[in-house]
């Protein structure tokens, strides 16, 4: 039994999508003429054995969102849920967070996606490659210029076990031409890293405040706290594709050939 995480972040002060940000949330921008993560959507609900597609997020649930979880649920015959953070909880916070909910029926693993990447989601592949070596983190990546890498997450892999050796959220040098696509496959024990790094958030944040629960430590970026910290030690893997892929706030595709 599978699922799938669908990241959709929370309201932004940027101006780059006005007015159409002024209508519905990003999450919900028309791309190829129908809403931003329905394309996220089909390509979990067609994956065997998918059984829940879960929406974490800092959006309110207001009318347009709603709206299009009962069409999709309708449409794919898949239960499509929302769990609202209490506040921005960055790329791993909501995971951690919400780990119960996750976990529940015991998936033998699950998707995380970002909803602002566009791709052909070789999620299928993804899977097969997790089952054959089965590791607590599983991170699509692809090839990008010298010059481009420097935007997104930055790999270096052991090119004969694919093992990450070396992760670098946007280096200000060029490090490697591999880049993280924002999508990947966790095991149910990738979560321990991050109940690792919430309590080590608490513990700092009782080191600089009052004792009690600091409301910062349920903030975790994925990219910095975790992958950044655990390449080299034999859990995080990357599976390349050299299929469609951008970032979908960049100023254009990814052109992959450069």
């Amino acid at each position: 039994m599978l699922k799938a995480v669908i990241l959709i972040g929370g309201p932004q002060k940027g101006t780059r999508f006005r007015p159409l940000s002024f209508e519905v949330p990003k999450p919900l921008f028309p791309v190829a003429g129908v809403p931003m993560i329905q394309h996220h959507i089909e390509a979990c609900a067609q994956v065997p054995g998918m059984q829940e597609i879960l929406l974490i997020g800092f959006y309110q649930p207001d009318e347009p969102l709603t709206q299009f979880l009962e069409a999709a649920q309708q449409e794919f015959n898949l239960p499509v849920r929302y769990l609202q953070e209490f506040a921005p909880l960055g790329t791993g916070g909501g995971l951690y967070h919400f780990r119960d909910q996750i976990l529940a029926g015991s998936p033998e693993a699950f998707f995380v996606l970002n909803a602002d990447v566009c791709s052909d989601f070789p999620l299928s592949a993804m899977l097969e490659a997790h089952r054959r070596q089965r590791h607590p983190f599983l991170l699509l990546g692809t090839t990008a210029n010298r010059t481009q890498s420097l935007n997104y997450g930055c790999i270096v892999e052991n090119p004969q076990t694919h093992e990450v050796l070396h992760y670098v959220e946007k280096p200000s040098t060029f490090i490697s031409d591999i880049i993280n696509c924002g999508i990947y496959l966790f095991s149910p024990e990738a979560l321990k890293p991050l109940r690792d790094v919430f309590q080590r958030n608490q513990q700092d944040g009782q080191l600089e405040d009052s004792p009690g629960l600091w409301p910062g430590a349920g903030t975790i970026r994925l990219e910095q706290d975790v992958f950044s910290a655990l390449a080299g030690q034999g859990q995080i893997y990357v599976h390349l594709t050299d299929g469609i892929w951008s970032q979908i706030k960049s100023a254009g595709p990814l052109n992959q050939d450069s």
